[in-house]
């Protein structure tokens, strides 16, 4: 007689982990995180490193302290402290990085229950702390290195901000070249400037289907919509879109798992929400950029998203099919 084996559900299990997933997106952060050390200089790869470093022994002591079982091994702090790491000014000094991934590891994450049950984005969540704490810091942005000494001199020169001349970014200013904002030879934080990088490391998560393509979509055309709106001129669109960090929030940030919605529908308002909010933070807010906060509202609205928009159950009978 052949022996049947049973099991408690899941029956089905993806082959998907948590831990692949990290790895993935850490494989999509490498070209902008490549980019940022190329046009900002070594140091900007001592920041990341720094932020990487801190996120993931704040979460092994943490666990350690609590006598809870490692989780460091799902690389999800590794991600944290690069996503932390290409949101912070070049030349930051390392005690503001260290702060931000303690506070993103400690505060946002674990305190939460850990992966997958913070109600925010940490490294979202740490930027905005850093900015409200130290906000000269935070706004302190510097050219891009020039290379025209020599690759070791203007790679290895800026090491602190008296280095550098403080610049402003494209988006106040509003001073810009399609071109270098594409390719990312403008001011600005690390890992936001090169939209290139960026869609490289987009388009890479899209094809392994670690991430919803329409969910950034939807940002990017409803900020291309009110860039027209507020502007009246069409020629404000792609500086509106290649500028300002949106391209790294809307598909490295925006799109995390636990603090998005599970449902298309709830992703496509999540985004039209996220992409409102930023533009009306531009344009009437004293800030130029407002990305960081109109995803952490985000984060705050989706539970309510979720709990009025879900999926129909499975084997629910509909009101036609009674009658």
């Amino acid at each position: 007689m052949t022996k049947l084996k049973v099991s408690s559900s899941p029956h089905i299990n993806d082959k998907d982990t948590a831990s692949g997933i990290m790895l993935d997106v850490i494989i999509a952060l490498i070209p902008a995180t490549v980019a940022g050390a190329i046009i900002f200089g070594f140091y900007s790869l001592i920041v990341v490193a720094v932020c990487v470093g801190t996120c993931v022994l704040s979460e092994y002591f943490y666990n350690y302290l609590l006598k809870k079982p490692q989780t460091i091994k799902d690389l999800s702090a590794v991600v944290t402290g690069i996503l932390l790491g290409l949101n912070l000014p070049p030349l930051v000094p390392l005690y503001v990085p260290i702060i931000g991934s303690v506070f993103a590891i400690i505060i946002v994450k674990m305190l939460f229950g850990g992966i997958g049950k913070n109600f925010a984005n940490p490294a979202i969540t740490a930027r905005i702390f850093l900015v409200l704490s130290f906000g000269a810091i935070m706004t302190h942005f510097v050219n891009p290195v020039d290379y025209s000494q020599g690759f070791f001199k203007g790679f290895f020169g800026k090491f602190s901000m008296t280095d550098a001349t403080a610049s402003s970014t494209p988006l106040t200013d509003g001073n810009f070249n399609l071109l270098d904002l594409f390719i990312g030879s403008t001011e600005g934080c690390i890992g936001e400037t090169s939209a290139a990088a960026l869609l490289l490391g987009g388009i890479y998560l899209c094809v392994k289907r670690v991430i919803d393509f329409r969910l950034p979509l939807v940002i990017f055309a409803v900020m291309a919509a009110f860039a027209f709106i507020f502007s009246g001129d069409i020629t404000a669109v792609l500086p509106s879109l290649l500028s300002g960090g949106l391209i790294l929030g809307a598909i490295f940030m925006a799109t995390d798992y636990a603090t998005s919605p599970n449902t298309v529908r709830g992703l496509i308002i999540y985004g039209i929400f996220i992409a409102v909010i930023n533009s009306i933070l531009r344009e009437f807010s004293p800030m130029a950029e407002g990305i960081s906060y109109a995803i952490l509202l985000g984060n705050i609205i989706t539970p309510i998203i979720d709990k009025y928009i879900y999926p129909k159950k499975f084997g629910e009978i509909r009101q036609n099919d009674k009658e």
